[in-house]
């Protein structure tokens, strides 16, 4: 049927996820940082979602699309609540950490994590989360954590820590990382990547974010070696 719905401009939306909050429905999700309309059936296109966007990245459309199905939303919205209920999905809740070193019963500094947020998949973080306020960030390979056995105390202590490889994820990230460097107080960029040639996509993406954001920011680029040691 044609009926009335919402459109998001992909160009427009800086993943504030303001929208999604405000779809008493759950027709909006947030995916790889970008609102998007999850199913035709559950708009109802009263759009409660417009006035809350700040970047005016939502409209209405007249197009094909399938009819509103209250029993639907009404079974989504069952499950959410029992999700909440249950303290949500770990691996979309956004959370900031605060590492801190561990004491063992003989008085010895074990090893603690300084993950200082989640999630930290560079397709998984929404581009304005709070945490990137004053954030000195590490974009880093994901191979790199296993390889050099210093990672957390040596780059991720109190840093914001992004992680990907271009290579498993097909993708550039480049878009993506430029929103992120534009849209907050970064404070410093360090990348971490391993000596691999596929590697250099990711330092590629960073670096083309730091010239697009049109921002002068710190930045190094460390390379570490697939034994384990950084190369100068």
């Amino acid at each position: 049927m044609i009926r009335k719905i919402i459109r998001i401009d992909d160009n427009k939306c800086n993943g504030c996820g303001a929208c999604a909050a405000a779809c008493h429905e759950g027709a909006i999700g947030m995916i790889e940082g970008k609102a998007r309309l999850l199913r035709d059936d559950y708009c109802d296109g009263l759009g409660d979602c417009l006035p809350v966007c700040p970047t005016g990245a939502i409209s209405f459309v007249e197009r094909e699309a399938a009819a509103y199905d209250e029993h639907a939303v009404q079974a989504n919205m069952q499950k959410r609540r029992q999700l909440n209920a249950a303290g949500g999905c770990p691996g979309s809740r956004m959370q900031r950490l605060q590492p801190v070193q561990q004491v063992a019963s003989s008085g010895t500094v074990q090893a603690a994590s300084q993950l200082g947020q989640w999630p930290c998949q560079i397709k998984l973080v929404p581009v304005n989360a709070p945490y990137f306020a004053g954030a000195k960030l590490l974009i880093a390979a994901d191979c790199s954590a296993y390889a050099y056995a210093r990672m957390h105390d040596e780059f991720m202590r109190g840093k914001i820590t992004l992680i990907g490889c271009p290579k498993l994820d097909n993708t550039d990230y480049s878009d993506k990382l430029t929103q992120i460097i534009q849209n907050n107080d970064i404070r410093s960029v360090t990348i971490v990547r391993m000596e691999v040639p596929c590697c250099g996509g990711l330092e590629m993406a960073a670096k083309k974010a730091l010239q697009a954001s049109g921002k002068f920011i710190p930045w190094q680029v460390v390379t570490i070696s697939v034994d384990g040691k950084i190369l100068e």
